[in-house]
């Protein structure tokens, strides 16, 4: 009995110290089964994005994407103060005295992030276009439809691959927030841009089974695809 209860103390000593370097060193990296690195993990699984104005005073006050990101690694959620109890919710989150507030839209892909004192200070974007500042580390992520319709689109601008247009999407997409309707009766519809051959190539995307689903283009050169 002395044996085993000398060990269950080693086991308990040991356990500890993991909890420790969990909580303390890991942070966001280790233990997302706690409500805190739920709802973050569950951001960083989303496109994060920013409006023109969000830019600006992020600018004012020198804080960089990076550090918005940072701020979803060891930053503290105020569930209080947060939003979380309707369909599109809306957490704050806390670090070295600034708060921030990211949108989780209800089956989007898209998180929206502002700097403001309150979840009830903040409206998602209705006007202007959004950059993008994270983007889940995710090579499949994305699937076009297999209908001829979207096969004639791709095939007349030449960019037939799911990877290929990933890597645009990451290289210089915006999202254009009034064509973009995240209250839609069935699933919420994301307008983005981005650059192809100097052309700017725009596509209606809905988050389905965890992919994000191009279910149009839109270009001048794909009109005449039915």
């Amino acid at each position: 009995m002395e044996s085993f209860m000398r060990r269950l103390k080693y086991y308990g000593i040991g356990f500890g110290l993991g909890l420790v370097f969990v909580f303390f060193f890991f942070k966001n990296r280790g233990c997302s089964w706690t409500p805190n690195n739920r709802v973050k993990n569950t951001i960083l699984s989303r496109m994060i994005v920013v409006s023109d104005d969000t830019q600006s005073k992020l600018k004012a006050k020198g804080i960089s994407y990076k550090d918005v990101i940072e701020v979803l690694n060891d930053g503290d959620i105020d569930f209080g103060a947060s939003d979380k109890n309707k369909k599109h919710k809306k957490y704050i989150i806390e670090k070295n005295g600034e708060k921030f507030v990211f949108t989780l839209p209800d089956e989007s892909c898209i998180s929206e992030v502002f700097l403001a004192k309150s979840v009830y200070d903040v409206r998602p974007t209705k006007k202007g276009k959004g950059k993008f500042i994270h983007f889940p580390n995710d090579n499949n992520l994305v699937y076009t439809d297999t209908s001829g319709f979207v096969a004639c689109q791709q095939e007349k601008l030449g960019i037939i691959g799911d990877r290929k247009i990933w890597r645009q999407i990451q290289k210089n997409a915006v999202l254009d927030f009034e064509k973009t309707d995240l209250k839609t009766g069935s699933k919420p519809e994301h307008y983005i841009e981005f650059l192809w051959k100097k052309d700017t190539i725009g596509i209606n995307v809905v988050w389905y089974k965890e992919k994000l689903n191009i279910n149009s283009f839109y270009h001048e050169s794909v009109e005449d695809c039915k």
